[in-house]
């Protein structure tokens, strides 16, 4: 059995890979790149795609229309596109026996902490029952959302989402060359990036890199690249027409641009959430309940004693033992008032008392620091 170099993947698959650059969607290039995901899928990988491409997909539908270059129109053409789009990689991918979901968020999802976890809950709901979502920004409705870079940087926002250890960001370049190669005849490629910060040279050459079909350049990939890492994510820029490309990439062939994490997952989010500001309230907990984090465990209902102060779903709180001393400090499943109302109580009835449930735990393991 392959030894899999990565387990969390985020794909992101340009307008230029999708239509190989063409005007067309090209359903070759497509076959290829879905036949290389399932195959990663089924060594048990899990994938989530960021796909561009519905404008592109809308634009072709409707036989290249002359439109203007404004919002309504761009959001018109993605209204149009995306059922196509979705349509094709649904039945590409089952083929394969895979199943997939349409999952539009803004990058406004991923900024407010209650709508975070949401988004964070919904994708780890769909890899944990094998399917693959396929995120693109909400096009249609965001006006502000459809601009340069809009999906470079959400891949990178997902990826720090599901905690990838590996972004791809499929594009029709081989990787960042120092020159344009559209007008240097001998580029250097930029093969891998070690350091903690971005060098400014690598900076500058991606700003004058060349800007394809889509509405990112490679300074977005750059930018989105800069992001992941800081997440704890390997990130690899390259063409999306290299033959087994992203199998090549998975088994950790150096192909491409290479950006080294600056730190691990764990590390990434022991920082947001020691860094964050508490909200106003904590939870006090019993002896047990103190011996279970400290060994590790998740913050159970049955634990806590009392509950201080207001917060919200997806706040981070303080944990305190009968003393009054902070021992923890995470991200809570259940607002002030439910949070309260199951206190004492065993996970299992948490659904009985509520009507709904978020999970058996007050704050999961994964979004816990002890301090």
């Amino acid at each position: 059995m392959t030894m899999n170099k990565y387990c969390r993947i985020v794909v992101k698959l340009g307008t230029s890979t999708l239509t190989a650059g063409t005007d067309f969607l090209s359903p070759p290039r497509m076959v290829e790149l879905v036949r290389q995901m399932a195959q990663i899928h089924q060594r048990g990988c899990k994938i989530v795609l960021v796909s561009s491409g519905a404008i592109a997909a809308g634009r072709e539908r409707l036989g290249f229309p002359d439109l203007p270059k404004q919002i309504p129109a761009k959001q018109m053409l993605a209204a149009v596109g995306q059922p196509r789009l979705m349509a094709l990689y649904e039945k590409l991918f089952d083929l394969y026996g895979i199943f997939v979901a349409q999952v539009l968020i803004t990058r406004a999802d991923l900024s407010n902490r209650r709508r975070y976890l949401n988004s964070r809950n919904t994708l780890e709901s769909l890899l944990d029952q094998g399917v693959i979502p396929i995120v693109n920004e909400n096009d249609t409705v965001t006006s502000e959302e459809i601009r340069v870079g809009d999906n470079d940087n959400l891949s990178a926002r997902v990826a720090n989402l599901i905690e990838a250890d590996l972004l791809v960001l499929l594009t029709d370049q081989p990787g960042l060359y120092r020159t344009d190669p559209h007008y240097d005849p001998s580029p250097d490629l930029i093969h891998e990036v070690v350091t903690p910060n971005i060098p400014q040279d690598i900076w500058e050459a991606a700003g004058d890199a060349h800007i394809s079909l889509g509405t990112g350049g490679m300074l977005t990939k750059v930018q989105a690249a800069d992001l992941a890492r800081r997440s704890g994510a390997h990130v690899v820029i390259a063409a999306g027409d290299q033959e087994n490309v992203l199998l090549r990439l998975v088994d950790g062939d150096a192909l491409g641009t290479h950006f080294n994490p600056v730190a691990s997952t764990l590390e990434s989010r022991k920082r947001y959430i020691l860094a964050s500001d508490l909200a106003e309230g904590s939870l006090i907990i019993d002896e047990g309940a103190a011996f279970a984090l400290r060994d590790g465990g998740s913050l159970l209902p049955v634990g806590i004693i009392k509950v201080e102060g207001n917060f919200e779903r997806g706040d981070p709180v303080s944990v305190k033992d009968t003393n009054g001393v902070e021992i923890a400090r995470g991200l809570v499943n259940y607002r002030s008032n439910d949070t309260e109302k199951i206190s004492g109580n065993r996970s299992s009835s948490i659904l009985t008392i509520l009507g709904f449930a978020y999970g058996d735990e007050v704050i999961h393991r994964n979004n816990l620091v002890l301090v």
